[in-house]
């Protein structure tokens, strides 16, 4: 059995900055607002016998898309983002000529190589399994679609073998 959410429908969204690093046209700092699509799949189960509950699967998506909300997302595994100080109000860092200084709550620092598309369709996956796992033990399979732009997403896919 699956479990679909649109995120378009479902209000599952967040609006960051962010920069792919040397890239040509996207290596300067520039926003998306973002939809988060969601697909679960596995067995029925509990007193209701849901796959997932939609309101904790929705609750969990936008507890995530609220992290990363109106912040300026940081690869902090990027080879090229070299920072030079972490401090309790600002964060420094270069990124090959190019230098940068931010306040810290402006900040989201994430452990990816990147914030691509690819890369926070990723993390958005590996931090939902990470919830659901402990309510839920009969899912199998966790899909997440990270959409820039209406028509322009990246998916991943994580399936659990039984």
């Amino acid at each position: 059995m699956k479990i679909v959410i649109n995120g378009i429908h479902a209000n599952l969204r967040f609006s960051s900055a962010h920069m792919i690093p040397l890239h040509e046209s996207c290596g300067g700092i520039h926003g998306h607002s973002y939809i988060v699509d969601l697909v679960i799949e596995g067995e029925r189960c509990g007193k209701y016998g849901f796959v997932v509950d939609f309101k904790k699967a929705k609750d969990i998506v936008r507890s995530i898309c609220s992290k990363l909300d109106h912040k300026v997302l940081i690869p902090c595994k990027s080879d090229v983002v070299k920072f030079t100080d972490k401090g309790e109000k600002s964060i420094e860092f270069t990124v090959g000529q190019k230098e940068y200084k931010l306040p810290i709550e402006d900040c989201c620092l994430l452990p990816l190589k990147s914030t691509s598309a690819e890369d926070l369709a990723e993390y958005f996956t590996e931090e939902i399994f990470k919830y659901l796992e402990e309510t839920y033990n009969k899912i199998s399979r966790v899909q997440i679609c990270v959409n820039e732009g209406i028509g322009q997403g990246a998916y991943f896919d994580k399936s659990i073998k039984t």
